[in-house]
């Protein structure tokens, strides 16, 4: 809170005993609403971890099968598709251009665009840009392949995105608060996330990302009601932390997936080359890594006014959300304070989620690789 967050919203379950739960606020914050552990808040790219989810059921039931190329489900919709298999999508091995890179999200992004995106939409703004690398012959985050996973989920099953996220995982875990947003409003009692306003919008931060529409106040502008559904299979879930930690709980103990498609979840691919073997890896829709107390399972997500991160054992007996009410700050690296303070905070929070103390002094952050998020997306394109 001291290095500039508008708030902060802390869940630490470690298996034994009452979770430890926080909420602190900024005070000019604090006169929206005061924020509460139980808050909805958008879980930007945590979202990928219940997409891959979907996906491996569906493979359990015989509908879908890792090694399908994408032409199968989606002909015509992606070039060299027939090389690029469901597995490589769910493990951004694809090697396809991250559509959040492309200027045509900035409006959105920005909230300024009312336009609702579809999954074919999003898909095809990726694949309008030629392909980083042979499929299956690197690692590279990339949002369009999760659009692409939205797009093969919607034609195989009929359904919509956010009826799939209610009826294969909110309703059968009874997570009340969890859904997948198709517009701006909310189902209940939300975080309100936050930018700076022009006027104090940090230097740092590109030309074209410094003026977000939002309602404005006491240097900020609150993005609450910007439609998110831009992020769509890739990063558009609405939940709480304590709804995520049922989730990673069921997911990581069995209750979503048999043996065998768990196994798959969690086999992973390097996602650092000058370290392949003890860095970090990427699982199907989840990350994997070892940190000074214990080894995570975790996925992090940033959208418009809202940076989290979701943590979790191999059983998922224990679990951990860290959630801050704004993302440009992160995605740009414009407040390098609260970066460090974030990095840390992460740091206690693994380490209180396994029970032990944090490393005198450590501000390492848990070893999972920073997911691109649009706006750092933005910001790579932009530099190149």
């Amino acid at each position: 809170m001291d290095a500039g967050a508008p708030g902060v919203v802390v869940r630490v379950d470690d298996g034994h005993g009452r979770p430890v739960e926080i909420a602190e606020q900024a005070p000019w914050a604090a006169k929206d609403q005061r924020l509460k552990v139980s808050d909805e808040f958008r879980m930007g790219s945590n979202t990928k971890t219940m997409m891959a989810t979907i996906v491996l059921q569906l493979v359990a039931e015989g509908r879908l099968a890792l090694t399908d190329p994408v032409e199968k489900w989606l002909p015509g919709q992606v070039p060299n598709g027939q090389a690029i298999t469901l597995r490589m999508l769910l493990n951004h091995t694809s090697g396809l251009f991250d559509y959040t890179e492309d200027p045509a999200l900035v409006p959105s992004i920005l909230g300024k665009d009312p336009h609702r995106w579809t999954s074919a939409q999003l898909l095809a703004v990726g694949v309008k840009h030629p392909p980083l690398f042979a499929p299956g012959t690197q690692w590279s985050y990339s949002n369009t392949d999760y659009a692409a996973v939205g797009a093969v989920l919607e034609r195989v099953t009929g359904a919509s995105l956010a009826d799939l996220i209610r009826d294969r995982i909110a309703r059968p875990l009874g997570l009340k608060h969890t859904y997948l947003a198709t517009d701006g409003s909310w189902h209940g009692r939300y975080a309100r996330g936050y930018e700076p306003d022009l006027a104090h919008m940090p230097a740092e931060v590109p030309t074209a990302f410094q003026d977000v529409a939002g309602v404005h106040g006491d240097g900020h502008v609150n993005v609450s009601g910007n439609d998110p559904s831009w992020g769509g299979a890739a990063g558009a879930v609405v939940s709480t932390a304590q709804d995520w930690s049922r989730f990673y709980t069921a997911l990581m103990s069995g209750k979503l997936l048999p043996a065998a498609q768990l196994a798959e979840l969690r086999s992973t691919v390097p996602m650092d080359p000058k370290n392949p073997v003890n860095g970090p890896g990427s699982g199907l829709g989840i990350e994997t890594g070892t940190t000074a107390c214990g080894t995570i399972w975790a996925h992090d997500g940033g959208i418009t006014g809202y940076s989290s991160v979701n943590l979790t054992d191999s059983t998922g007996s224990r679990t951990a959300t860290v959630l801050v009410s704004t993302e440009f700050l992160f995605e740009f690296g414009a407040n390098a304070k609260l970066v460090a303070a974030d990095q840390a905070l992460q740091t206690a929070v693994t380490c209180a989620m396994f029970g032990k103390p944090a490393p005198a002094g450590s501000a390492q952050a848990p070893a999972t690789a920073p997911a691109p998020d649009q706006a750092q997306a933005q910001a790579q394109a932009q530099a190149r």
